[in-house]
């Protein structure tokens, strides 16, 4: 028998009565287990195996599948369904997972991110905007692609005002060497100022008990999730529906 804790990231009916669920899990990334009777309003499953639980999951496996035997919940964030927002992002925050997550992967620091950023979601305690940055670049930099962007690659200056930041791997010129070159640098290259700078550096850098802490004004925000959205997508080489619902709602 194996023991996980973990968080169901989607759902997929079978027949009159069973499911599929998706499970980020610790030691073993994403796994997909068969749960029997899932569907069943008496279920004794139920709540442990719906969307966005976070449970303690006790599975058999026979051959290569798995199979639940019983489930015990920790954590259901059912109040992310009092807003369709935050219930759809959160949605993509999942969709992102399944896609970049593999089997067999260690992901205890992407579970905990993940946990962290739907309590903050859940309890409304920091915005939706502030909240998909920091997990769209920290993911990116639990999952191997930490952006370069320890110093301008022409002088070496550490915090200029303002700057060019590639939306392909992080790396910047501040807006003197930007402006000095005789090409434009390949890749696409984002125009920001030091605060959005240094949010990249604090999600990419700090530790998980600081992650949430800090602030930006509106308009560097914006500027944070242009570049944040627009580096997972690059690396990820695909868009997701689930964003492009979210975006359409706050429309």
């Amino acid at each position: 028998m194996i023991i996980s804790e973990g968080i169901v990231l989607k759902e997929r009916p079978v027949g009159e009565q069973d499911k599929f669920i998706d499970i980020l899990t610790k030691e073993s990334g994403v796994v997909e287990v068969s749960v029997k009777g899932g569907r069943k309003i008496t279920g004794k499953t139920g709540s442990s195996t719906q969307l966005f639980a976070y449970s303690r999951f006790c599975m058999d496996k026979r051959g290569e599948r798995l199979y639940l035997n019983s489930a015990e919940p920790i954590h259901i964030f059912y109040d992310l369904r009092a807003s369709l927002t935050r219930l759809s992002l959160a949605s993509y925050f999942a969709e992102v997972l399944r896609y970049c997550i593999n089997p067999e992967a260690q992901s205890a620091d992407v579970l905990r991110l993940f946990l962290n950023t739907l309590h903050f979601l859940e309890k409304d305690l920091r915005s939706e905007k502030q909240l998909r940055s920091i997990f769209e670049l920290r993911l990116m930099a639990e999952t191997g692609y930490m952006p370069d962007m320890v110093i301008c690659r022409g002088c070496g200056v550490f915090e200029p005002e303002e700057l060019f930041i590639s939306t392909d791997d992080g790396s910047y010129y501040c807006a003197d060497c930007y402006s000095g070159l005789d090409e434009a640098p390949e890749g696409n290259h984002m125009k920001i100022k030091l605060p959005v700078l240094n949010a990249v550096r604090h999600i990419v850098l700090t530790d998980f008990d600081r992650l949430f802490n800090f602030r930006l004004s509106d308009e560097a925000q914006e500027k944070l999730s242009l570049f944040t959205e627009t580096y997972l997508t690059t690396h990820l080489e695909r868009s997701f529906r689930t964003l492009e619902f979210y975006k359409s709602l706050l429309e």
